[in-house]
């Protein structure tokens, strides 16, 4: 069976496509999409990760070439919800991705427009609208795509597995005439085919060329003009500060985005992060290169050296604000060392979730052995006790080399995130509503120096994960205004709130809401004026995703970037629409 036959989506047809976030469903979508084109077939392309231009951009790298003006429509449903600029064209029509009722609409709208029956709508994704309204997605595919389906034509349907209740997804699978599972298997990508309105079940493997996973991260740029700069705006920036809930919280609202593989990224971007200090080093004035020289150990293969890199190392940590570090003697061996963690800023004040919570700190301990080893081997570094899983404190397992228990620290289910997601909005609100402390840390204090690029340096080298901290800052923003008008704040004391809870993360030197939104040196856009001067675009992700959402609910308005310190601005502004 050729997978043009399973491209083929019949009319009165819904079919299902589920899998793993990176498995290949937005280009199988885009092979569809191409393949009927060819036979002009109308199509509606739903987009809710990402906007009609990227849509195009990737379509037309793929082939797409002149077609006809009738033929090709898009349902923008991400860049209003995030608070980004709509395109004014007559083939796309926005809507809310967390208003099911919008994008009805929006379907409704182009079908309209196109004016006969034989029409496919793709829609990619349905996983984002899930995470925003739940289980009402459910009804969404039951009373709208069913009956769009029902009226003479078709949809394909794509949905990230795992992001779901089981029931949810089980009923969804039931709604859809075909359901096709995808997955990744020994480096090669496998379509299973469960039940088709035309093809009996079957299992095809796709090769390479035909459907790949897509990079989520690209660092490429790191080059020795960058490591210079590590070395004049760590200085610049030791004079920030920030609440640890600030960046934690937009950590964990994003990351339920892509949970297999956004902890992977984050581990691995940190370590490499850290590395760039290798080349930093060599742009520090000569008597501190003598001094850490001086400080650290001729090799790493013994206790006592260790030690006393650890404790050179704790002085950083601690003076940072990121915890407080031992090194432990009795526990530790040669080539197997623990570090215990007091007061971690990864972690502290998410008690007991069912998960170990630091990815960056272990990323950074691994990368700076490796830095300072004399012998050239990779090191890796996990929790094996954190005070998310309930422990009194947090304790780390470095070693040079590969770490077993790696993968299995860094996969987390998607109902742990959720749980973990949920503890950050209790503390939210009862910081909200009634003035409880959001994080408190005994020695160290609420608040840690930004002198590294927390929340932009992954966002910076991943438009996925822009992505991700759009829709998770959205989402956030979303629950948080309807949680107040639950407890019934008034729109006017509910911005209040907002405002001295943003003062009080210390995300920027000033905060103003009145006509339009200010914030002067907002933290998530801080690195990147140091560090990428070519920066085009405003770079406020999370912010503007949180204050969009929140509007929307509060103020059944959208907010927009306008100015951004990222782009030259001397403030980062947001203008009601």
């Amino acid at each position: 069976m050729s997978l043009t036959q399973l491209q083929d989506i019949p009319l009165k047809n819904v079919v299902f496509l589920v899998g793993p976030p990176g498995a290949g469903k937005s280009t199988f979508c885009e092979q569809v999409i191409l393949q009927n084109l060819t036979i002009d077939k109308p199509i509606i392309y739903a987009i809710t990760e990402y906007g009609p231009s990227n849509a195009e951009k990737i379509l037309k790298e793929k082939g797409l070439g002149d077609i006809r003006a009738d033929l090709l429509y898009y349902i923008d449903a991400y860049n209003e919800t995030v608070g980004l600029s709509v395109l004014d064209r007559p083939d796309i029509v926005s809507a809310d991705c967390g208003n099911l009722s919008s994008i009805g609409i929006a379907i409704s709208k182009l079908q309209n427009r196109i004016q006969k029956n034989g029409v496919l709508l793709v829609f990619d994704s349905l996983t984002s609208p899930y995470l925003l309204s739940g289980s009402e997605v459910v009804r969404f595919l039951k009373l709208t795509i069913s009956r769009f389906a029902a009226e003479g034509n078709s949809a394909l349907i794509c949905f990230d597995e795992g992001s779901s209740k089981e029931e949810d997804l089980v009923a969804m699978m039931s709604l859809s005439n075909g359901v096709v599972k995808m997955k990744i298997e020994d480096e090669k990508r496998i379509l299973n085919v469960i039940k088709h309105p035309k093809v009996k079940p079957v299992s095809i493997e796709i090769p390479s060329t035909e459907i790949w996973e897509k990079k989520i991260y690209e660092t490429k740029f790191w080059d020795k003009e960058f490591a210079r700069k590590m070395v004049s705006v760590e200085q610049i920036l030791k004079k920030f500060e920030v609440n640890i809930f600030w960046p934690n919280f937009a950590f964990w609202s994003s990351i339920i985005w892509d949970p297999r593989r956004f902890p992977k990224m984050i581990y691995d971007l940190w370590k490499e992060f850290a590395l760039l200090g290798r080349e930093a080093l060599s742009f520090f004035p000569l008597y501190k290169r003598f001094f850490i020289k001086l400080l650290m150990p001729s090799n790493f293969n013994k206790i006592k050296n260790v030690k006393k890199f650890f404790k050179f190392f704790s002085r950083h940590m601690k003076l940072r604000g990121d915890c407080i570090l031992e090194y432990l003697d009795d526990f530790s061996k040669t080539n197997e060392y623990y570090i215990r963690l007091d007061e971690c800023r990864d972690c502290w004040g998410i008690e007991n979730v069912g998960t170990p919570l630091a990815l960056v700190i272990p990323a950074i301990i691994a990368g700076s052995c490796k830095i300072f080893d004399k012998e050239e081997r990779d090191w890796n570094a996990i929790e094996t006790k954190c005070i998310g899983l309930g422990d009194p404190y947090c304790e780390i397992k470095v070693v040079p080399g590969e770490l077993s228990e790696l993968r299995g620290f860094l996969e987390k289910d998607n109902s742990i995130i959720e749980g973990v997601y949920n503890h950050f909005m209790q503390h939210l609100m009862g910081f909200l509503l009634n003035n409880e402390p959001l994080i408190e840390r005994p020695i160290l204090g609420t608040n840690f120096i930004m002198a590294h690029p927390d929340i932009a340096l992954p966002a910076m080298v991943g438009e996925k994960y822009r992505m991700a901290l759009r829709m998770g800052g959205a989402r956030a923003g979303k629950d948080v205004g309807n949680n107040l008008i639950n407890a019934g704040i008034t729109e006017d004391d509910a911005i209040n709130r907002i405002v001295n809870f943003l003062v009080h993360c210390r995300i920027g030197k000033e905060i103003s809401i009145d006509e339009t939104i200010r914030i002067k040196e907002n933290c998530e856009s801080l690195y990147t004026i140091y560090y990428w001067s070519k920066w085009q675009e405003p770079s406020c992700f999370f912010t503007t995703g949180f204050l969009n959402g929140f509007f929307s609910i509060i103020k059944n308005q959208h907010v927009r970037e306008i100015k951004c310190i990222a782009m030259g601005d001397p403030y980062c502004e947001w203008e009601f629409k």
